[in-house]
């Protein structure tokens, strides 16, 4: 059981909730007015941060067939 809680898979999963919820958050804090560009930036890189390492675990889990 305990190493599910540390499977790939799982990890895979927290990320893409993680990145979900940072989406909600840069809506929102989209919608603010005034705009706080230094907190848009942070979240954003974060985002891409976590798009990068789903994309990282993808392949892993996934890797590609030769052709």
């Amino acid at each position: 059981m305990d190493s599910n809680l540390h499977s790939p898979e799982r990890r895979l999963i927290d990320l893409r909730i993680e990145h979900g919820d940072l989406d909600a958050m840069i809506d929102r804090a989209s919608g603010e007015v005034p705009l706080d560009e230094l907190l848009m930036r942070r979240l954003k890189k974060k985002r891409l941060s976590l798009r990068d390492e789903i994309a990282r675990i993808e392949r892993q889990l996934n890797p590609d067939e030769p052709a």
